[in-house]
């Protein structure tokens, strides 16, 4: 028995394959944004606002007391940021409080919260730590729990989410030094022996792997007699013989994260530990993601929420000119943007999170985008609150308190947010997905129309499919609701929003005409089309957030919570989104694309490298990309469970 010690190579259609096998193929509930993608504007699908029960509200309310007590007393952020480690007391306390069971549910010994005081919990702690929320989020939203929750059988439910829910850190491992968001190209192998997988193969920026006590593990078993074979998802223990976390990266942000490289080497894993069926790995990873995602805009949300209140407070005693600095229109512009857009992604957190509990509707594009949405906001709020701040802004907490001011963390949020741009899906890649989704609907009906390996029989059978399709769908793209000035006249009270929801209407339709136009036009050659395909979903996005903004703001009207101000942050919101929207549709047919693309092919060709003389690259020498060829470590072990 030996393991593969080459690259793997695969051609772009292979790897096309493997990402299109391991979505979920079919829509058996609806979706609020696929409907808007497709040009219908379904305000029953999210309005009345949907609510918690009143039992699980309660049990949220009480358990984010206490974590907000431990975040206020136990939580030194700026001892985390200066030593890049979580305290150990620190993460005992957590456990002891039930954080790491947040979403198991209470027979396994878990505090069993929806999805919406998970996310609001995840804020909290966020806001105090945003390393701590990212060993939270790790651990329960793509670690162990997840995964076994939706997949796993009784008997692992057993073993493990008790283990999970107090004591046990988990960690997610998909990653390999040459395999990113291509898991065509994953190495790892899971070879069968016996009624064991041998597991060989090493795997890179293991969030909570350093610290870990289990891991799910993505590896390729081989197609041999009695094996279907292909990418397969393990719970792993990581004190397993032959695991060696091999390093503890460091980063520009999240300085406490336990994020390693970790090396299999001859790995014996009990086929007990395989979750679902093999080849199933990437499936239950990205079913996994569907709800997982959404803990990235929870804690983007409570960065959101900190901006606010800095730039509030800093703004107002801060003077300029005769008067605060608030009230100079080029920062004042900065703070509205701040506050409507946290509004606005706090309502699409909710909104997303409550129909994931109530799981009557299909989240797959909500939660996508609501981490597209979130991780590209925030991180423009953390920017502007540092411009707000100036020279301060740029500061470091430890350095102002040594001077004698307030300890602000606005340039170390600004980094710690970064990283959310790329993690679990990185916006370019998310831009890719969604929009896959998004044009599903006509991929089923005229996939084959523009499939290149297509018989004529095919494409003759496809083209009537699509005929009578589009015969119905595109006279509905016309006219709608929002053309008729008394639409949504429920959203028309001191500040009127029902001309914001006639914008969405009237542009959700204009949008899939454009998606439509497009595939008319470049067919088979629409995945190439990228940057057209990035602000097809931007649009979207924004069009989801006007959407949740207006109807949130109308739930907070009905409860008499805030309800005159939350009107006056979901106008303001929508007034920037569509802004935002109409340029986004204006660079849809005038972009730079095509130029574009010849300069990137001068640039690898050479033609430009007289352009980089002139400087001194002052980086090391090395591989751009570490060997990752299975075998033994070399390297001494820094795994450092938490007991």
């Amino acid at each position: 028995m030996s393991a593969p010690t080459t690259k793997r190579t695969v051609t772009e259609r292979e790897a096309r394959q493997v990402a299109e096998a391991a979505r979920e193929q079919g829509w058996r509930k609806p979706s609020f944004a696929k409907e808007l993608f497709l040009g219908r504007f379904r305000l029953d699908l999210i309005h009345p606002h949907p609510l918690p029960a009143d039992d699980d509200a309660q049990r949220g309310e009480e358990f984010l007391a206490k974590l907000r007590d431990f975040c206020e007393t136990k939580i030194d952020s700026a001892r985390i940021e200066r030593e890049a480690q979580i305290p150990d007391e620190v993460v005992d306390g957590l456990k002891e409080l039930g954080a790491l069971g947040m979403k198991i549910d209470t027979k396994y010994g878990g505090l069993g919260l929806t999805q919406v005081y998970y996310n609001k919990a995840l804020a909290l702690v966020g806001s105090a730590s945003p390393a701590i929320g990212a060993l939270l989020s790790a651990h329960q939203s793509i670690g162990v729990p997840q995964p076994l929750k939706l997949f796993g059988t009784q008997e692992q439910k057993d073993t493990y989410l008790p283990r999970c829910a107090r004591t046990d850190i988990s960690a997610f491992l998909l990653t390999e030094p040459d395999v990113g968001s291509d898991p065509a190209r994953l190495a790892t192998s899971a070879v069968p022996d016996g009624d064991d997988y041998v597991l060989d193969g090493v795997k890179l920026w293991t969030t909570n792997g350093v610290v870990a006590d289990l891991l799910v593990v993505m590896a390729r078993v081989p197609k041999s007699a009695g094996h279907k074979g292909g990418i397969t998802a393990f719970v792993v223990e990581a004190a397993a013989e032959g695991i060696t976390v091999e390093n503890r990266n460091a980063f520009m942000g999240l300085r406490g994260i336990e994020n390693g490289v970790t090396r299999f080497h001859r790995v014996r894993v009990p086929a007990a530990g395989r979750i679902g069926p093999e080849g199933a790995g990437l499936k239950i990873a990205l079913t996994t993601l569907n709800t997982g995602r959404l803990s990235l805009p929870a804690m983007c949300v409570g960065a959101g929420k900190w901006c606010l209140k800095i730039a509030r407070e800093w703004s107002a005693a801060r003077e300029q000119w005769g008067r605060p600095v608030a009230l100079h229109e080029a920062v004042g512009s900065k703070i509205s943007f701040i506050a409507a857009t946290t509004f606005a992604l706090e309502a699409v957190l909710d909104l997303s999170s409550q129909m994931a509990d109530e799981n009557r509707n299909d989240i797959r594009i909500e939660a996508a985008l609501a981490k597209l949405y979130g991780s590209e906001m925030a991180w423009r709020m953390a920017d502007e609150l540092v411009q707000i701040r100036g020279g301060r802004g740029f500061e470091t907490a430890a350095s102002l308190q040594a001077r004698g001011e307030r300890a602000v963390p606005a340039e170390q949020l600004l980094r710690d947010l970064r990283i959310n741009r790329i993690f679990e899906g990185s916006t370019e890649i998310m831009h890719l997905l969604i929009a896959r989704e998004a044009v599903d609907a006509h991929l089923a009906v005229a996939g084959d129309l523009i499939d290149p390996d297509k018989t004529l029989q095919d494409k003759a059978k496809a083209g009537a499919h699509a005929g009578v399709f589009y015969a119905k769908w595109l006279p509905r793209l016309v006219a709608g609701p929002g053309q008729l000035p008394s639409s949504y006249g429920e959203f028309k009270r001191e500040v009127d929003l029902s001309g914001h929801l006639r914008y969405v209407e009237r542009h959700a339709r204009k949008l899939a005409r454009s998606t439509f136009y497009a595939m008319s036009r470049w067919q088979g050659r629409m995945e190439t089309k990228q940057g057209f395909l990035g602000r097809i979903v931007d649009i979207g996005a924004e069009l989801f957030a006007m959407s949740a903004a207006c109807v949130r703001a109308e739930l907070l009207r009905s409860q008499g919570d805030h309800g005159r101000e939350a009107y006056q942050l979901a106008d303001a919101f929508c007034r920037q989104a569509r802004i935002r929207v109409d340029e986004l549709f204006g660079r849809l047919w005038a972009n730079t694309d095509d130029l574009d693309r010849k300069v990137v092919k001068g640039v690898l060709g050479g033609a430009y490298a007289w352009l980089e003389q002139g400087v001194v690259d002052p980086s090391g020498d090395g591989p751009w990309i570490a060997d990752a060829t299975p075998g033994p470590s070399a390297r001494r072990n820094v795994h450092r469970p938490i007991r």
